[in-house]
């Protein structure tokens, strides 16, 4: 048993993790009904979320209060390829639906509360930046978890080196656990794939595989050429190499937990692994799970003018312009919103004059096709965090001589 087990802790992570992906997919077709399989997905995804926001507001508040000066340049840097990368997103799926027009079959409404216009989704975001700190950790409230690690790590730069010390070793003891954690990720992973593969039929792929083609090309697209564009032009070099690790070591993981929170915890290994400043990704990457919202965009794009392609409306360019913005700012709060991207489709469907009711019944098609949308979504979000927080830094490393990782 102990060379069985140090055989499986030789494997990468990444060969095991496919090793539990190609078992949960077989246990879900050959024994479907052994649902307590799984548990093993549950518990993984669990932990992941539970230790996430800890994570997050010890990294970010320790970083914050040892950062150099240096930090200001990369994080802006990082923040604007955050929001040009949603942008494009947004642009992509509004050529993908003018190219390949999709109407819908409306379903039942779903009983959820929509947020009636962007002010709205503005007030959430505020709010939840001021939300009581205990309860923003409690309740995984990422925008006021960084919120307050922000303003607690400014206030301790001026700390003795006693305290910046405990802190640093707190964050390295929390890092520690989350390694632990991560390396029980194959039998996660083996219980959400068995979840998914004994639960959910192929039917999916033949009511709605248009509307689902164009959400994937689209999504496609942005991770495979327009996200490695702006790598590229801040790099001036083939981004792939990068490319291809960040969709390995965080799209694949992020594809099956479905959570870009549970993910953040992977991606802060995974820059980690590339030599990253700790300082410069403990923010950034937090940062990117809330406001890095390529897919999110993707959907909320596409499924809005669904809706209107289903209803006759003509919508002109100018109007596709509006909604790629609309789409940029709202999927910023995609993150804070109950039901993710999916509930802010009634948003952009204003923007045609289309009805709340109808709307919601777009946002119960969202809701069918999500097992595959929201993975997919999910996996070019996480993925996209890890790849411009080093584009931003393997940018100063050029400029100063310094060789890259790939």
């Amino acid at each position: 048993m102990k060379k069985t087990i140090e055989k499986w802790n030789s494997l990468s992570l990444i060969v095991r993790i496919v090793i539990g992906l190609v078992i949960g997919a077989f246990l879900g077709v050959v024994v479907p009904q052994a649902t307590e399989i799984s548990f093993l997905g549950t518990l993984f995804v669990g932990a992941l979320k539970a230790i996430a926001p800890i994570l997050v507001f010890v990294l970010v508040m320790s970083s914050l209060a040892q950062a150099n000066d240096k930090i200001g340049k990369r994080f802006r840097t990082v923040i604007m390829l955050y929001m040009l990368s949603t942008f494009m997103a947004a642009a992509i799926a509004v050529a993908a639906s003018f190219l390949f027009p999709i109407t819908l079959q409306f379903t039942d409404a779903v009983n959820e509360v929509a947020p009636s216009g962007i002010v709205e989704v503005l007030e959430t975001l505020f709010t939840n930046m001021v939300s009581n700190p205990v309860s923003s950790l409690m309740n995984a409230n990422y925008v006021g978890v960084l919120t307050w690690a922000l303003i607690f790590g400014i206030a301790l730069r001026k700390a003795s080196d006693h305290t910046k010390e405990a802190l640093n070793d707190i964050s390295n003891a929390v890092s520690q656990g989350v390694r632990w954690i991560i390396n029980l990720a194959p039998f996660g992973i083996l219980g959400l794939v068995f979840n998914a593969v004994s639960t959910n039929g192929l039917e999916i792929f033949t009511t709605y595989g248009k509307l689902l083609a164009v959400l994937i090309g689209s999504m496609l697209a942005v991770a495979l050429i327009a996200d490695p564009l702006l790598a590229a032009i801040c790099l001036k070099r083939n981004p792939y190499p990068l490319v291809f690790r960040c969709l390995k070591e965080s799209g694949l993981t992020a594809f099956f937990t479905r959570s870009s929170a549970a993910n953040i915890p992977i991606n802060m290994t995974l820059c980690e692994k590339l030599g990253l400043d700790k300082d410069m990704y403990s923010v950034s990457i937090p940062l990117g799970a809330t406001i890095n919202m390529d897919g999110a965009a993707i959907t909320i794009t596409i499924m809005a003018l669904a809706a209107a392609h289903t209803l006759g409306i003509v919508v002109d360019i100018p109007s596709a312009i509006v909604l790629s913005l609309l789409a940029t700012v709202a999927a910023c709060g995609a993150s804070g919103v109950a039901g993710g991207s999916l509930l802010l489709i009634p948003l952009a469907c204003s923007l045609f004059g289309i009805s709340n009711d109808i709307a919601m019944q777009v946002v119960g098609v969202g809701f069918i096709i999500g097992v595959v949308q929201d993975s997919l979504e999910t996996a070019i979000n996480s993925s996209g965090d890890v790849l411009f927080a080093a584009t931003a830094e393997f940018r100063e490393w050029i400029k100063e001589g310094k060789k890259l990782p790939f």
